[in-house]
């Protein structure tokens, strides 16, 4: 079965950085959108960004201008690399892939940012 597991998460100061990784497998990679989402303590689910296998992204808005998505296909991962973190940016951040119109998800990697 489709498997996505994120790696790169954990603790760091305001204004710091993070890279995140989601290596999958089992997907025909190089034409799945694949994103990131986060879920804050007592929050739903939330769209980080995405981006398509041609390439074209998308960012939310509380992260445009401080992250960036890329993906490498030979590698089978995508990444997300975060700056000027927030305490806002506080979360579990999960990998996603979409796959004829359904989603698969990671098992998440907690992001914590310390005021």
């Amino acid at each position: 079965q489709v498997q996505l597991v994120e790696s790169g998460g954990g603790l760091v100061q305001t204004g710091g950085a993070l890279k995140l990784s989601c290596a999958a497998s089992r997907i025909p990679f190089s034409i799945t959108e694949m994103g990131w989402y986060r879920q804050a303590p007592g929050k739903q689910r939330e769209l980080v960004a995405t981006i398509t296998g041609g390439g074209t992204t998308n960012y939310a808005d509380s992260v445009k201008g401080r992250s960036t998505i890329s993906r490498d296909n030979a590698k089978n991962t995508v990444y997300l690399q975060m700056n000027s973190l927030k305490p806002e940016d506080t979360a579990v951040y999960y990998c996603n892939a979409k796959i004829f119109h359904m989603d698969y998800w990671g098992k998440g990697t907690l992001v914590t940012v310390s005021s």
